[in-house]
């Protein structure tokens, strides 16, 4: 499957990417996976390098994750089993608030270019909820501001909405562990596996 994972920072974007990327490794199924879109890049670099990328100029930022999305578009194609997290919906949201600001990204546009049987998810919860996971179990460079998370979750609500992205998921993360995340995905994403998809699935233990 193309996945496309999105949602406000602490709803569970990295679990249920992890959780998909190991639930195929156990089934013969390799993932292309990238979650590191999300300044700074915590997926790939050391601490020094992650320094290094917070303090870029802003023009800086934009220009490189403008590269990156075109970039990832391209994957998407190569990669029958592909998983992303936040990638485009998240740029047009943290981009113009956190890296860049008032410089929008018309990421719209790189929609039409991605395979038809991409699927985009959206995980939600409460604000509550996003607070709660951020006291408890802190970030190294937490992104979103507490007073930010209620703009933050209606910003992705209607970015998923208006996405051109035709096969979407929603997930309230609330109250789910990482094993119930991983099930609920398997579960609601039957319904939009393409013939190549359920077949790999029927094949593997």
């Amino acid at each position: 499957m193309r996945v496309v994972v999105v949602g406000c920072e602490y709803s569970g974007v990295s679990t249920l990417i992890a959780e998909l990327d190991n639930w195929g490794k156990t089934r013969g199924i390799q993932h292309h996976l990238d979650d590191h879109f999300t300044i700074p890049d915590a997926f790939h670099l050391s601490d020094e390098e992650q320094e290094a990328m917070l303090t870029m100029m802003p023009a800086i930022k934009e220009r490189f994750q403008r590269f990156q999305l075109v970039y990832h578009v391209r994957l998407l194609h190569r990669y029958q089993h592909i998983l992303l997290g936040g990638f485009h919906i998240e740029e047009a949201i943290y981009g113009p608030r956190y890296y860049y600001p008032g410089k929008t990204q018309a990421v719209r546009e790189y929609e039409p270019d991605m395979p038809d049987d991409t699927l985009l998810v959206h995980l939600n919860t409460t604000a509550q909820v996003i607070r709660t996971r951020m006291q408890s179990d802190p970030h190294p460079h937490t992104l979103v501001p507490s007073g930010d998370v209620d703009e933050i979750l209606e910003a992705f609500e209607l970015e998923v909405r208006q996405s051109w992205i035709r096969r979407k998921i929603v997930i309230d993360t609330s109250e789910l562990t990482p094993d119930q995340l991983l099930q609920t995905f398997l579960d609601r994403s039957i319904s939009h596996l393409t013939p190549a998809d359920a077949a790999t699935r029927m094949l593997t233990p």
